[in-house]
């Protein structure tokens, strides 16, 4: 037995180094010479110990054996920033890690801008060579076109050059990176399919229901943009299967199903859930829908209250035109989720609002904010306010707290006020956005819905200038230019 998993363990090392020698090592002395070799590469400029570099490292890699596999292969490179590959990273201006490129017979072509997963990096690399409509010329082709990859496929029927096909290329090479398209005037194809002049969109296989028909056909104007959006529209059907590289395709108003989608490991039992779905989607076209893994959109799961799921049953949550947040309470069944979507619409629910309590006590200078009190007090406190969003953890919140303190107390007798709230406990409204922290706003007492990001220096003096500057009212202890006002002799 010892032996058996000794030997089951090298077979995996031997499988996992022989994907890693798939990609190509350069160093500054070859490679010039070795990349002008490739007629289309991606170049991962690393550094050995970054995080990031390591949590791509086997995506790559998986990458790599797949696109040598390619009709013409796409070479997958990596240079090591720290080492031999110095002085490339330099003429390629690398400045952080990791870096990709898409170099063409060894000139850079472009950033390399896809998705970070192999899967992703196959189909946007895959989109670098060769024409961006792959014509086919009998009917062997167009089947293996449909088949050879599990995803939309957008084919272009024309009995001769017309306006329409015109219109159909432009959009090709527009959408090359994130759509298959192909094309035909081949008599054979066109008779199988019926059609002489028309684009046709042909869902895959694994997304097959009795919902929706498995294809939808554009035959109209000559318009690339009319055409583009048709794509946009029909792409991901009546229930996208929403992934961590797509989500942005996926637009508000939304209805989301969280669960254990897995096409490769669980294609019927994930179709399953779906196909509940579909049932109710199909009638209320004014919400978008889809399914996402639920182990994969955590991070989401915790912006709706969720830490830990359990079960196998979906999780469904929903935002609306306004991003509000709504979630889908008891149970999920094809009934209780009808009721959800049709409360939905109507606006009957009330929104989910992640919030700390409310503070017993809010004496302090500093006011604190949550979400539950944020209308109270900040958009509607009739005063000029700073506010700070800001995470426990983050240093240079933790630098800042002494300073804002006493900003605060500085102030305090102004008609300003000085408040921070927690952003990762806290949903923070719109307008304003925060991706960082800590991330700090200027909201005028008369103009609370076009609020600034304020980009000033984080010293004492540094907030008085500004706050002096743009005070509504001229400050009490303060002149315009944040010099301190003489006092009064009575």
């Amino acid at each position: 037995m010892y032996w058996i998993h000794i030997c089951l363990l090298l077979t995996c090392l031997c499988a996992a180094f022989a994907k890693e020698e798939d990609v190509v090592e350069l160093v500054d002395s070859d490679f010039e010479s070795r990349m002008s070799d490739y007629e289309v590469a991606l170049v991962m400029f690393y550094a050995p110990w970054c995080g990031h570099c390591k949590r791509l490292k086997p995506e790559y890699a998986k990458a790599a054996e797949d696109l040598l596999r390619n009709d013409p292969p796409v070479m997958l490179v990596k240079v090591d920033c720290t080492e031999g590959g110095k002085e490339s990273c330099t003429k390629y201006g690398v400045s952080g890690y990791p870096t990709l490129k898409v170099f063409k017979n060894g000139d850079v072509l472009q950033d390399y801008g896809g998705p970070r997963d192999a899967a992703g990096i196959v189909k946007y690399m895959k989109a670098q060579v060769g024409p961006s409509s792959k014509e086919l010329e009998t009917v062997a082709d167009f089947d293996k076109f449909l088949t050879a990859e599990k995803d939309v496929s957008v084919v272009g029927f024309f009995e001769k050059e017309t306006d329409l096909k015109i219109a159909f290329m432009k959009v090709a090479d527009k959408l090359r990176e994130k759509v298959r398209f192909a094309h035909t005037s081949f008599k054979n194809i066109l008779e199988k399919q019926g059609t002489k002049n028309a684009i046709i969109l042909f869902r895959p296989a694994y997304l097959a229901n009795k919902f929706e028909d498995d294809s939808v056909t554009y035959s109209e104007k000559a318009d690339a943009d009319q055409i583009q959006q048709f794509i946009k529209e029909n792409y991901h059907g009546l229930v996208g299967h929403r992934t961590y590289d797509n989500k942005d395709d996926f637009k508000n108003p939304l209805i989301v199903a969280y669960y254990n989608v897995d096409y490769n490991k669980n294609a019927k039992g994930t179709n399953y859930w779906r196909n509940r779905i579909l049932k109710v989607a199909k009638n209320h076209k004014e919400y978008n829908f889809a399914i996402s893994n639920k182990d994969q959109f955590q991070m989401e799961l915790n912006e709706f209250g969720v830490e830990f799921t359990k079960g196998d049953k979906p999780l469904v949550f929903a935002k609306n035109d306004k991003d509000q947040k709504f979630v889908m309470s008891g149970d999920f069944s094809i009934e209780s989720f009808e009721k959800f979507v049709k409360d939905l619409i109507a606006e009957k629910l009330e929104p989910y609002l992640k919030s700390e309590a409310i503070p017993e006590s809010n004496d302090e200078p500093v006011k604190i904010a949550v979400a539950k009190n944020f209308d109270e007090v900040v958009t509607n406190n009739g005063k000029d306010t700073l506010i700070e969003f800001y995470a426990p953890w983050c240093g240079h919140c933790k630098k800042l707290t002494p300073i804002y303190d006493e900003l605060a107390k500085t102030l305090q007798n102004e008609d300003v006020a000085i408040v921070k709230m927690d952003a990762t406990v806290n949903d923070v409204p719109q307008p304003f956005d925060v991706k960082g922290f800590p991330t700090l706003y200027w909201a005028p007492k008369d103009n609370k819905n076009s609020p600034v990001r304020y980009e000033g220096g984080r010293e004492l003096n540094d907030f008085i200038k500004y706050i002096a500057k743009h005070a509504t009212s001229e400050l009490k202890t303060y002149d315009r230019k944040g010099n301190e006002k003489k006092k009064t002799e009575l």
